[in-house]
């Protein structure tokens, strides 16, 4: 039977995330300490005692959920859990992969994330792009209506193809409320704007796509010792140069986690582990394809519950 690991993205964090498990794993607040020497900050305290409103900031966010998710690799490796088969991580999440794959150092990986953050908070000027989540809608139909409102003033585009019928789409602010509208008019079930104020995945990332390939570029990645399934190709690539490409080419380009999760069930993973803030991972899961058991690792009564299953044969190879 084959398991995968799965890193959660932006989203997914939270005032007080893993504070529970702190006090029974060392190693967690370890990797926050050493996380907080690199960017010059105290991370664990933000992600303690941060308001929801701090936390949302990307260059905040997504370091907090790349170094929770670290966190809990570290935990799941202390717990002498099985190696996945594959690992994935959602959007940011994928560098959490990567790390944890052996592919990046944690250093250089916290590093990378956290520039990643502060460029794409820094695309475009606040209050003009965001993000919003269609639910009930085909994915075709999601992208036609982006490409239907897409104009010379007005970018909206089909970003984060997160499970069947739950699409997120990117652009500019004004463009996305229209977007929405026409959505609900066309049958969607629910169209919202998401407390987002960055295009995300969307091609107004443009402009900061250089910097950051640049840093990709000479951040040190090698080949990783577990597969990756990569967001921008749904499938595992098999150099560092194809490796590397996708990353810089993912700041501009959606999110196929429907087709990350159907690849890993094609290729036989039964069960699914996600390490980090947050269940968001494990409920797309879900809806994707109900057959693969899903467990969200992020609070002591979920780590308890996987040591009684691993007691019953979790995840046996």
């Amino acid at each position: 039977m084959k398991l995968a690991a799965v890193f959660p993205g932006q989203g997914s964090q939270s005032p007080g995330m893993l504070g529970d498990l702190a006090g029974n794993y060392k190693v967690v607040t370890d990797t926050f300490a050493e996380a907080s020497e690199h960017l010059g900050y105290d991370l664990w305290d933000i992600a303690q005692n941060g308001t929801a409103e701090q936390q949302r900031q990307t260059e905040v966010t997504q370091p907090l959920v790349y170094v929770g998710g670290v966190a809990m690799w570290r935990v799941w490796q202390q717990l002498e859990m099985p190696v996945p088969s594959y690992l994935a991580g959602h959007s940011v999440g994928e560098y959490t992969a990567f790390t944890a794959a052996g592919s990046i150092d944690f250093a250089a990986g916290t590093k990378l994330v956290a520039l990643r953050g502060k460029l794409m908070s820094t695309a475009v000027e606040p209050g003009v792009g965001g993000m919003a989540a269609l639910l009930g809608m085909d994915d075709a139909d999601v992208v036609a209506v982006c490409k239907e409102l897409t104009a010379d003033d007005g970018v909206v585009e089909a970003v984060n193809f997160n499970s069947p019928g739950q699409v997120v789409i990117s652009g500019h602010l004004k463009a996305l409320e229209k977007a929405c509208e026409v959505a609900k008019e066309k049958g969607a079930r629910k169209a919202m704007l998401l407390p987002v104020s960055v295009p995300n995945h969307s091609s107004l990332m443009q402009p900061v796509r250089d910097e950051l390939a640049s840093a990709i570029a000479d951040a040190g990645f090698v080949l990783p010792k577990i597969p990756v399934v990569q967001n921008a190709d749904a499938k595992v690539l098999e150099n560092v140069e194809a490796i590397t490409a996708s990353l810089k080419n993912h700041m501009t380009n959606p999110v196929y986690w429907t087709d990350t999760i159907q690849y890993l069930a094609k290729d036989g993973v039964a069960e699914v582990v996600e390490l980090g803030p947050g269940k968001v991972l494990a409920g797309l899961c879900k809806r994707i394809d109900k057959s693969i058991k899903t467990h969200a690792i992020e609070s002591m009564a979920a780590v308890e519950k996987l040591i009684e299953a691993r007691k019953e044969g979790f995840a046996d190879a």
